[in-house]
């Protein structure tokens, strides 16, 4: 084939693909849904799925089918599912029926709360949070503004990961036994279970987003 003629081909290809495009078929979405949770089932309870092939009679290609969200399983099947993985058959379609949260912030209206180990001038706002959830993740992004009245210190020591990103001033950022100069556009990503904060406020005021997560149960 022509080397020319191939590469328009290719191109033609690319181009008919829509990066941004959704599957909004809501059988499918149903389909995927329920796989995932006969999937998540099997696997808390250490069954492979030879094993719940032999206890329900159905084809270790059907389960994958079913898993992978290429098939419609009909009621039927998902109740013998159901019973031999010993959860209720609405348990199947959890995932597809929970509500999903978002919460949006607009500037300006972050709650401005006192965070532990919070010394005075050292403005913390919460941008956002959500609770309980299935990812069993809690997720909290902060605003932290230091004044050029603020006192500094390394004492924050909690559970999780921290990302902190610099949009304004400069700070000198203690983890552990590090200091890091962060100046606007430079990340810091961390385990914030070493001790950790602002120890040399080099150029005030200074602003930064921290986002905390960590596991629910912690």
């Amino acid at each position: 084939m022509n080397i020319e003629k191939l590469d328009t081909t290719m191109a033609s290809a690319i181009l008919q693909q829509d990066p941004h495009s959704v599957n909004d078929r809501r059988e499918k979405v149903l389909e995927v849904a329920i796989g995932r949770e006969v999937r998540a089932f099997r696997r808390k309870q250490e069954i492979t799925v030879a094993e719940l092939s032999a206890s329900t009679g159905i084809s270790i290609g059907m389960l994958s089918k079913i898993e992978n969200g290429n098939t419609s399983p009909s009621l039927t099947t998902l109740q013998t599912l159901a019973n031999a993985l010993s959860v209720p058959l609405t348990a199947f379609f959890r995932g597809f029926e929970e509500d999903r949260m978002a919460v949006h912030t607009k500037a300006g209206e972050g709650v401005e709360l006192e965070r532990e180990g919070t010394r005075a001038n050292h403005q913390y706002n919460l941008l956002g949070h959500i609770g309980s959830n299935a990812s069993g993740v809690i997720v909290e992004p902060y605003l932290i503004t230091l004044s050029d009245k603020a006192d500094v210190f390394p004492t924050f020591q909690h559970a999780g990961i921290e990302t902190i990103y610099m949009l304004e001033g400069e700070v000198d950022y203690r983890h552990g036994d590090k200091v890091f100069p962060l100046k606007p556009g430079d990340t810091l990503f961390f385990d914030a279970d070493a001790p950790h904060g602002p120890e040399g406020l080099k150029k005030l005021p200074a602003r930064y987003l921290s986002v905390i997560s960590y596991p629910q149960n912690s």
